[in-house]
């Protein structure tokens, strides 16, 4: 018979309740303000439910009315320097936070409101109904509030989604040396994504000063967590990464505040993340101003029961038992905290002269320009103002340097080295970057000896780290550089890439100070490697109809250390695309001079010719030079460097084209995710009256690569390909 041990967790998991006695002892300053925040969140919420019946909300209006017990009390405990972020129901999180920045001494209802809470309220309100003078200028409306200033990191619409950068923030913090810790809240919904689970693993891997903090609110919509999961006592999640966890009634703002306090000087004192689960009750449905029992999925009964234990209710009661405030303070508040809604609304709103008596609209002044649809997109690129430019050839700002023929994977590890030995800023992540003498290909070559606590080896987790290095480019003290073994691995952290890092800067106002997402994300495409399907795609096509991304595409030594060096420059979130064709190629690179940028959108003209212009970029322009030779052919190669809508270089385009009038794209990837689809578009629409025949392509077919090595080449285009599509098109 075996011998069987009884194991337990290596982390605490405790419960934390609130006694009368607890009550009683509170500093009478922590309860005034665990009621004045509650009740002015809650009368928030309420005017918010008005508005939206009365459709004025544009879009979703997620209520917490009923859970701002666990927000305001999981808040008190931080100060202005920490972080919280939340999801797509984050209203009394971001005021929670919002109000105790501006007011970190309370706040007393018993005398009018001062400017700057009045003004939170204001634009936060603003921001619900997408007005210019929200905190994001519109864009953000309910599910996307942020304020960086006071440490409130933005709201979010993808479950789970903001929990990674929350690491982000974290590792900030504590890499700066401070003592700041970041909160993360998330709902039952969101605990089984693999977002969270791998962002738990990831910080508790690294010891990150990071709270998950679970509103348990018993619905995802309208799924009761009994049915999501076998265990509903969700805190338990955190004992599988040796997480401290606590559990709590979130009905109750000081029994948050209590376990909340222990969670926070855990993690202030070098501890680790902390899991905090406090069991909550949404009092309306997923959206708007019905109860879930109108929906069928909640009975009266429960509503009912869940109601008795309203958080303002116990607060109130509490102080009056206290001796804090009277009955008749208390009222005299609620009222204040009402007219003070009243009148923000009523500079906000206005009679509608085209509805029925009593209707109201929004003052038209108060929306945003349209003009401003796509400002903020990316930015304006100001930083590159004091920047030293140089590219080959002659003019102004032609390299001054020495240069000789050196091998594409050497300056990739140089330029890198050199950056994070002038800046200290600059830390690079990803799987074994820091071992095998510089990772898989030797791009770190050297880092992680000369920088061992900026290059992170991380776990197999590309959304988390993907995510945490977001947030570290949000909190914007430090330069993340990420890489990805292979470009497939995007695929897997779509979410961080395309829904946070891309739109984050655009989402959350666009153009203001400190708005930047600066992110480098280095992967490498590996057609004719052997790697097969999951390795070797050109992502090029489906990054360039993303917005947020600046794409860079470098196809020589030198090419590779200007675009690097303007990559970690650039205040927007930059994809470096590299090639293992090109990993152990030799071309013209710098010797000694690793600082220089390459202009932004500037296009690289490889051979002049007049008799067609052929656009290529990576590995496949020198197969297009090589198809060129073979043929003698008088054409006109164009090397694009920079391959995003906003960075594409249409001045050297046009003048060729103008000169040739025939095109050719030749490109390595397949046709369904095909960077030559739009591109051909879009130089048939601007160059119309210039071309003789429609743009043709090179492309691979509809397949991924295969191992096989014929299948392979089959699957992908190289010289032998560009030449019968130059023979074809121009009959040589």
């Amino acid at each position: 018979m075996p011998t069987h041990r009884k194991l337990a967790p290596a982390s605490p998991w405790t419960e934390v309740t609130a006694t009368k006695k607890d009550w009683h002892g509170a500093d009478p300053r922590l309860l005034t303000s665990m009621f004045t925040q509650t009740l002015l969140i809650r009368t928030f919420e309420e005017y918010v439910l008005d508005l939206a019946g009365q459709g004025l909300v544009h879009g979703p209006a997620h209520s917490s009315i009923g859970q701002e017990g666990g927000a305001v009390g999981s808040v008190l405990p931080l100060t202005g320097a920490d972080f919280v972020g939340g999801s797509h129901r984050g209203h009394h999180q971001f005021l929670a936070k919002a109000l105790g920045y501006v007011a970190p001494g309370g706040i007393d209802l018993r005398r009018p409101v001062d400017a700057e809470v009045r003004t939170v309220l204001q634009r936060s309100l603003a921001e619900i109904c997408g007005l210019a003078r929200g905190f994001c200028q519109g864009r953000g409306g309910s599910m996307h509030l942020q304020w960086r200033e006071a440490g409130a990191m933005g709201t979010n619409a993808i479950v789970g989604g903001g929990v990674p950068q929350a690491a982000g923030f974290a590792w900030s913090a504590r890499q700066a040396g401070t003592d700041a810790v970041s909160v993360t809240y998330f709902g039952d919904g969101a605990v089984n994504i693999g977002s969270v689970l791998e962002t738990m693993n990831l910080a508790a891997a690294w010891k990150l000063p990071v709270c998950f903090f679970i509103e348990n609110n018993k619905y995802a919509v309208s799924t009761h967590v009994d049915e999501a999961t076998a265990e509903p006592r969700l805190s338990a999640r955190g004992l599988g990464f040796n997480i401290p966890s606590w559990r709590v009634d979130g009905m109750d703002p000081l029994a948050t505040y209590l376990a909340m306090s222990e969670a926070v000087d855990h993690m202030r004192a070098g501890g680790g993340p902390t899991v905090v689960e406090a069991e909550v009750y949404r009092f309306f449905h997923q959206n708007g101003p019905f109860p879930g029992s109108a929906f069928g999925y909640r009975t009266k009964d429960e509503e009912k029961e869940w109601r008795a234990r309203d958080p303002l209710a116990l607060v109130s009661r509490q102080l009056v038992e206290n001796g804090v405030l009277s009955a008749g303070e208390i009222e005299e508040c609620t009222a204040r905290a009402k007219a003070v809604m009243a009148a923000i609304g009523d500079e906000l709103l206005e009679p509608d002269p085209d509805g029925k008596p009593g209707t109201r609209r929004i003052r038209p002044a108060e929306w945003p320009d349209p003009s401003f649809r796509d400002v903020g997109v990316r930015g304006d690129l100001s930083e590159f103002d004091d920047v030293r430019l140089a590219d080959t050839g002659t003019g102004p700002d032609a390299f001054q340097g020495r240069l000789e023929q050196r091998k594409f994977i050497d300056v990739v590890a140089e330029v890198m080295s050199r950056r994070m030995a002038e800046d200290s800023s600059v830390v690079v992540m990803g799987e074994d970057v820091h071992r095998l003498k510089g990772g898989t290909n030797g791009a770190t070559k050297g880092l992680a000896e000369a920088h061992p606590d900026r290059v992170l080896g991380t776990p197999i987790s590309e959304n988390a780290f993907a995510g945490l290095a977001g947030g570290i480019a949000l909190d914007g003290r430090y330069k993340p550089v990420v890489e990805f073994m292979y470009a497939d691995f995007m695929w897997v952290a779509a979410d961080q890439i395309f829904n946070q890092i891309g739109k984050a800067r655009h989402m959350f106002g666009g153009d203001g100070q400190g708005s930047g997402v600066p992110l480098v994300l280095r992967s490498k495409v590996a057609m004719g490697t052997g790697y097969g399907s999951q390795h070797s795609m050109d992502p090029a096509g489906i990054l360039a109809t993303a917005p947020g991304w600046r794409i860079v595409a470098p196809s020589t030594p030198f090419d590779y250390v200007g675009l690097m060096n303007s990559a970690l420059t650039c205040k927007d979130p930059v994809v470096v695309l590299e090639h293992t064709d090109l990993y152990n190629s030799v071309g013209p690179g710098p010797v000694d001079d690793f600082d220089y940028c390459l202009p932004v959108g500037r296009a690289a003209v490889r051979r002049t010719g007049s008799r067609i212009t052929v656009v290529s970029y990576l590995a496949m322009t020198n197969y297009v030079l090589e198809a060129v030779e073979q043929l003698g052919l008088d054409a006109e190669v164009i090397d694009l460097r920079w391959l995003d809508r906003a960075s594409l270089d249409w001045d050297t385009l046009g003048e060729s084209i103008r000169k040739t009038n025939n095109v050719l794209i030749a490109e390595q990837g397949p046709i369904g995710t095909s960077y030559g689809g739009w591109l051909s578009d879009e130089i048939q629409r601007r160059y119309f009256d210039w071309l003789d025949q429609p743009v043709e392509r090179v492309r691979a077919g509809e397949s991924s690569p295969s191992i096989s090595k014929v299948l392979e080449r089959a699957a992908i285009a190289r010289t032998e390909e560009v030449v019968a599509a130059l023979q074809r098109v121009t009959g040589n």
